[in-house]
């Protein structure tokens, strides 16, 4: 009462005005917007020239479950190389060695420098300059014959993820705190004991994130294999479409499985994340 009868002396009683709610314009017109793309979508897919029993039909074929098996299977056996080469060369990276420290800093300098796909196709033709592989008058064989699309798209992508992990490796690695090195040292471990026993244990909760999305990233990648006749589920795709020219169809079909495999990472990675991140939660309580 105080306060209105002071309102009404200094004409400032506010009592009564209408209180009218904030328009969100923008977000309205950016979502009409968003809904009028989707519809146009929906209906280009529906008077398109698309198909769609023929999408359900592949779906499930042999030679397409075959393509999408090879593409788990590479996508797994190339990630493991390239954590493998990532921990090793992010160790060489941040070694005292200077020629260790060279030798890494090219590594990710050549790897990185170069597309994805011309290293596959440099792999797969490594047979141009070296025409045999082996210890003469021990073992020899044909490089075209060792060399096999298989071969070469494991080591192209293999060790090309190896240039991205060990940045994310050493980015780890560098997120913990120095007194964790210096007590390590003060006890009398070794530097290799302290890294695998002290050091990346406590590095994981950086490293799982970026090394989720490139195991994402490399479920896709492993479609440039199909440049060099691996079969893959985009190769395998094509070559169903190149012999009944149902070529929008199967190349839906390709990116549902991609869409699917990516799906259940992703809802990996995330409860992953989740176990990492609960103990430093925990430990955050504390402090």
């Amino acid at each position: 009462m105080l306060n209105q009868a002071a309102g009404r002396e200094t004409g400032t009683d506010i009592a009564h005005l209408r209180h009218v709610p904030r328009r969100y314009w923008g977000r309205y017109v950016s979502a009409g917007l968003i809904l009028l793309f989707l519809g146009f979508l929906v209906d280009a897919s529906a008077h398109g020239k698309i198909e769609w029993r023929f999408v359900g039909q592949f779906l499930t074929v042999p030679s397409i479950l075959y393509g999408l098996a090879n593409t788990i299977i590479m996508s797994i056996l190339a990630m493991a190389l390239g954590v493998v080469l990532g921990v090793i060369i992010a160790i060489m990276r941040m070694s005292a060695n200077p020629v260790l420290r060279a030798v890494s800093l090219g590594y990710v300098w050549l790897f990185r420098g170069t597309p994805a796909i011309l290293q596959l196709l440099l792999w797969f033709n490594l047979a141009l300059v070296f025409p045999t592989v082996g210890i003469p008058g021990v073992w020899e064989a044909r490089m075209v014959d060792v060399m096999t699309p298989f071969v070469a798209a494991l080591l192209g992508l293999g060790i090309n993820q190896g240039a991205y992990s060990s940045e994310v490796v050493r980015a780890g690695l560098l997120s913990v705190d120095t007194g964790q090195y210096e007590a390590a040292k003060a006890i009398g471990m070794a530097r290799l004991k302290a890294l695998r026993r002290i050091i990346l244990p406590q590095a994981m909760r950086v490293i799982i994130p970026p090394i989720g999305n490139e195991f994402i990233s490399m479920v896709k990648l492993t479609s440039l294999a199909s440049v060099i006749q691996y079969a893959e589920i985009l190769h395998n795709a094509e070559n169903i479409y190149y012999a009944n020219a149902r070529v929008i169809e199967l190349l839906i079909v390709a990116a549902i499985w991609y869409l699917v495999i990516v799906t259940i990472l992703s809802l990996g990675q995330a409860q992953i994340e989740t176990r990492f991140a609960r103990g430093a939660g925990r430990r955050g309580t504390v402090s």
